[in-house]
């Protein structure tokens, strides 16, 4: 039933949860328009832009507006109230007819927009969750976190390695440990290779033309480099958008570097490009020693697998990145591997502090 022809949802949105969403659904249900006001302070470790495109992401019929707001919380004082009313107003031109939240601040705020109020679960029953309890315990909130918060906060893990180094049985026995977890950890993601795929379907394409093609017949050009990195990337950002606080990779962007070295010696500039757009959180390299080489059809590299490995190891140490290397049988692999991963997410996700509101005594004068 649409009553008001333009409705006002404003919030941090820090970040966006269930709560957010349900509210945002419900002004948009009796709105004929409905805009959303998302606004950061400069002191937040979410960007505003991220931000922004989450909530266009999750409502794309709202008009989704964003604004920098670093004037400090304080519900009692009217000069405070002016200053924010003026960056509202700035990103909110229009007139607004309701103003829909879940706060305490609603009526004043629709009463300096000149709107009406509506409360929308106030008492939080319909989806027990809030900004604070996001950012204190992201994990044991993210039933709560829709896709694109899911994809910003997963904690991504990449084992990779030479060839025939096991990179593919233990990024597997990974996220089988982890799902075995239970609960929020039994959606925990496992990404596969696509160069692997890739691979298969260049070998495929060369026993079309002559049936009895081996992989030494298949070469590569630099340029199918960046299209298997993006394809890789695409499949992890896809995965972490629906799977548990961790996700298992299997190979990513950054190791596309290494194999067009392999490949074809030097770097490629538009990989490491594709590779720097995205987070990694930790990177396990299996070492090649002590492993037996099983050529698959796909393989031939024996003899530069110590290469490969000391050239991983020498780009994950330049750039900075987190690793561990593996070494030992499957099971020793899978145990080093566990306690890394446990490590890192034992760390917690850091968010900084939103401004403080400012709370006064019932006796204390403005």
């Amino acid at each position: 039933m649409i009553r008001f022809g333009h409705g006002l949802v404003l919030g941090k949105f820090y970040p966006p949860h269930a709560g957010h969403h349900h509210l945002v659904r419900t002004a948009e249900a009796r709105c004929a328009r409905l805009t959303v006001l998302v606004c950061a302070s400069a002191v937040e470790s979410i960007s505003l832009t991220d931000r922004v495109a989450w909530m266009r992401e999750a409502h794309p019929d709202a008009e989704v507006v964003g604004a920098v707001d670093d004037i400090p919380v304080d519900l009692h004082d009217p000069a405070i109230w002016d200053a924010h009313m003026a960056i509202f107003r700035a990103a909110v031109a229009d007139p607004v007819d309701a103003v829909f939240t879940s706060e305490e601040y609603g009526a004043e705020l629709a009463r300096r927009f000149g709107a009406e109020n509506i409360c929308v679960d106030v008492d939080r029953t319909e989806f027990p969750v809030s900004g604070t309890a996001v950012r204190k315990d992201p994990v044991g909130s993210w039933e709560f976190l829709g896709p694109a918060v899911r994809a910003a906060l997963t904690r991504r893990v990449v084992v990779l390695g030479a060839e025939s180094t096991g990179t593919t049985t233990l990024s597997m026995d990974l996220a089988a440990h982890y799902r075995r977890r239970g609960g929020i950890w039994a959606d925990t993601g496992w990404v596969a290779e696509y160069g692997r795929r890739y691979s298969e379907e260049k070998l495929a394409a060369a026993r079309a033309v002559d049936p009895a093609a081996t992989w030494a017949a298949v070469s590569f050009s630099s340029e199918e480099f960046p299209v298997i990195a993006r394809t890789q990337d695409a499949l992890e950002d896809s995965a972490a958008r629906h799977g548990a606080p961790v996700l298992i990779c299997d190979t990513d962007s950054f190791a596309s570097g290494i194999w067009h070295e392999r490949y074809l010696g030097g770097r490629n500039a538009e990989v490491e490009r594709i590779a720097a757009r995205t987070r990694r959180d930790l990177y396990l390299l299996t070492d090649d020693a002590g492993v037996p080489f099983e050529d698959d059809g796909l393989r031939d590299g024996e003899h530069l697998r110590p290469w490969m490995t000391r050239r991983f190891r020498e780009e994950l140490a330049r750039t900075g990145k987190r690793f561990r290397i593996m070494r030992g049988d499957r099971a020793a692999r899978l145990a080093t591997a566990v306690a890394a991963v446990d490590e890192l997410l034992a760390e917690g996700w850091q968010f900084a502090d939103p401004l403080p509101e400012i709370v006064r005594a019932a006796t204390e004068p403005v």
